[in-house]
């Protein structure tokens, strides 16, 4: 396998700062792609050790096209987070002002970031999406557009100018970057970590997504992401995209995912790993009845009662 890192390019994207931050990253050869399935694909064309894209931001939730790559085709997990604080620079070709600019571009994301600003001060601008930040950075160069919602580290980048810093409509926004890779053996539990499934439900009936949530309830497990997405099957059909506190080698966790293959239809694992945002230290502490503990306490008096020795 290749010693290198695919990631969402090109040069100067909120993805490649991201992914520098992590200290492997110094001994990968980092290969910008076009695009979220191309960097995915990569890996699954075994062209790249592992891909590092953006899943989710603090103001729209999770990055669909992210979520969509990793429920359908060859199955990829997820290894590490990351998660950076994101402020947008307006940048121009030198020499641009305020009055001249009647497009503006970036990537989808980065739309409900800016909204209210763009609303404020460039209501009449059209806005035309581009693959990633730093590619509608690269448009503005070329005069396709006339300014791009981007990192203002860019700017040198592509010869641009920052006319407007400091742009975000929501206070301490962030976005999480995840790498991904082929499925292996997760990493050993931490003790602040995040796991994350895909399901499909068997069938849609009343009650079917409280089944689901109630593997996780019952166990004392919270999520922190549910996200339902279209299988493509037709309207009405979905499968839930969940990330979920602990580890699959927790025992509360492993049971919930025994219990939730029982009944879906399919179950995607995606990943154990530690969360960007947590130490061991702040971890929640689990409920009663539910620690590893616990747990095999329960187990073993299951075994002595088959043995006749309770």
């Amino acid at each position: 396998m290749p010693a290198s890192y695919a990631y969402l390019g090109p040069e100067g994207t909120f993805t490649e700062v991201a992914l520098r931050t992590l200290p492997e990253a110094a001994t990968r050869e980092l290969i910008p792609y076009v695009s979220v399935q191309s960097a995915l694909d990569a890996v699954r064309a075994g062209e790249a050790e592992a891909a590092f894209v953006p899943i989710e931001n603090s103001v729209e939730g999770g990055i669909t096209t992210t979520l969509d790559e990793l429920v359908a085709g060859e199955p990829l997990m997820i290894y590490r987070e990351v998660l950076l604080s994101i402020t947008f620079a307006l940048l121009v070709r030198p020499g641009t002002k305020l009055a001249d600019i009647k497009t503006v571009s970036a990537h989808p994301a980065a739309q409900p970031q800016v909204r209210n600003w763009l609303r404020a001060h460039l209501p009449d601008a059209v806005w035309e999406s581009a693959a990633s930040n730093a590619d509608a950075a690269r448009l503005v160069q070329e005069g396709r557009y006339d300014a791009a919602f981007a990192g203002e580290f860019a700017a040198a980048r592509y010869g641009l100018e920052a006319l407007e810093t400091g742009i975000h409509d929501a206070e301490n926004a962030q976005t999480r970057f995840v790498l991904v890779g082929r499925p292996a053996r997760p990493a050993a539990p931490t003790g602040a970590d995040k796991t994350s499934v895909v399901l499909w439900q068997r069938d849609d009936h009343p009650g079917a997504l409280r089944d689901l949530l109630g593997e996780f309830a019952s166990r004392g497990i919270n999520l922190m992401l549910l996200q339902s997405r279209p299988t493509g099957a037709g309207i009405g059909n979905y499968c839930f995209c969940i990330d979920a506190e602990g580890h699959i080698a927790d025992r509360r966790v492993a049971e919930a995912l025994m219990g939730l293959r029982r009944i879906c239809l399919q179950v995607r694992f995606l990943g154990s790993y530690p969360r960007a945002n947590m130490t061991p230290g702040e971890a929640r502490p689990t409920l009663p009845g539910t620690s590893d503990e616990e747990f095999m306490a329960a187990a073993d008096w299951v075994a002595r009662c088959q043995d006749g020795r309770f």
